[in-house]
Formats: structure tokens, sequence, C-alpha cells
């Protein structure tokens, strides 16, 4: 066999791992979301509403993982994927209300078979650009046809006016051919802080209503 032949092998080798390793933080996604569907469902009977208005999933490209173990100087391999990043199978759960982000949160980490590995609060804590969210990264068995696995997942929780927030930010921030100027930044910090006043007015008028 010559070194191309090899190379090939190799390569076919390396590409049907990763395909694999995808495959089973996909099903670790759809655990996840399972899991909140039906938390979502028990609260819907508990507050007459439902406190998760979606759920968006996304898996980190081929392109973004390589990148990200680039950064950290770590080899493109199998091992270093599964043990030392947290956020190639992600969930987005957008909330009606901050209180629901949390009741939601503290479920989940109750649940026997997730385990809690890490949590950022940007909600009580928010960052510089203003920025607000709760971050969990959780491991999660996975039940294949002859083994269990356990795979990270890290799941994002904010409401509504959090990520419409974000969503734009990131737009307006990384548009191209186009400058982002200090005045810019401040304007996006701005509206951080009323995106998280309509949060809580709408919290207060909830409880209001409730009473």
């Amino acid at each position: 066999m010559n070194k191309q032949e090899n190379d090939l092998n190799v390569f076919k080798q390396k590409t049907a791992g990763f395909v694999t390793l995808m495959t089973y933080y996909r099903c670790a996604m759809m655990e996840i979301e399972t899991k909140l569907n039906v938390l979502n469902e028990e609260f819907s009977l508990a507050f007459e509403r439902n406190p998760i208005n979606s759920i968006q999933t996304r898996l980190k490209s081929l392109e973004s993982i390589m990148g990200k173990l680039s950064r950290r100087s770590l080899p493109f391999t199998l091992s270093a994927i599964e043990e030392n990043l947290n956020d190639i199978a992600g969930l987005r759960v957008i909330c009606s209300f901050p209180e629901d982000v949390y009741m939601l949160s503290e479920a989940l980490l109750k649940q026997d078979d997730v385990e809690f590995i890490e949590m950022k609060d940007y909600i009580k804590k928010p960052k510089e650009n203003g920025y607000r969210s709760l971050h969990l990264i959780v491991a999660i068995p996975i039940f294949l046809a002859k083994e269990k696995r356990i795979m990270r997942v890290e799941i994002q929780l904010r409401t509504i006016a959090m990520d419409c927030w974000a969503t734009l930010e990131h737009q307006l921030r990384y548009k191209k051919n186009n400058e982002f100027t200090e005045d810019m930044e401040k304007e996006l910090i701005e509206c951080a802080k009323l995106s998280a006043e309509l949060d809580e007015k709408m919290d207060k008028l909830r409880k209001k209503i409730n009473k």
C-alpha cells in the first residue's frame, strides 16, 4: 500500500468516526429536548401556561470544531473533542419569563440521569456587552443497541426579550464590510438594559394578573 492509499484510509476512518460521534451528540440533544418538553407539559398544567416558548438545537460544524481545537493547541482527534469541548451539542431554550429560566433549569438538574458539570449565570451577572442568558453544561446517558455512552450538552436558557437582543446584536455587530464603533457599542448596551427592564415589567405584570 502506497502512502496516498494509506492516507486515504486514515482519512476515511477519521471521517467515519467523526460522523458517528456527531450522531451520538445529536442523540444527546434529543434526550435533553424530550426532557424539557415533558417539563413544559407538566408546568403548563400547574400554571396554565407554557414556560417554554421554543427550543432550538444546533451541532457545531466541523470547521468550528477544528478552529476551537486549534486555538487551544489540541489535536484533531475524537478523544480531544469529547474530553475538551463541552459545547458540540447545544440547545437554546426560549422562555417567557426570567423565573421560568430558573424553574426549568432547577427541575432539569434534579433528574437522576442528568449530571451537572458547569453553570454560568449571565442573567444575574450580564456580560460587559449586555448579554444575558443562563448557560448549563450537563452530561446525559444515551442508550445504544450495545452500549451506553455519556455525552455532554450545553443548554442556554433565556427569555424572549434576551433572545431578541442577542439575535439582533449578533447581526449588527458582525455585519460584513461595516465598522462597529464605540458609540454603537454603547447603543447596544443601552438596548440590553431596556430588554432587562422589559423582562422585569412583564414579570411584575404576570404576578399582578396571577393575584
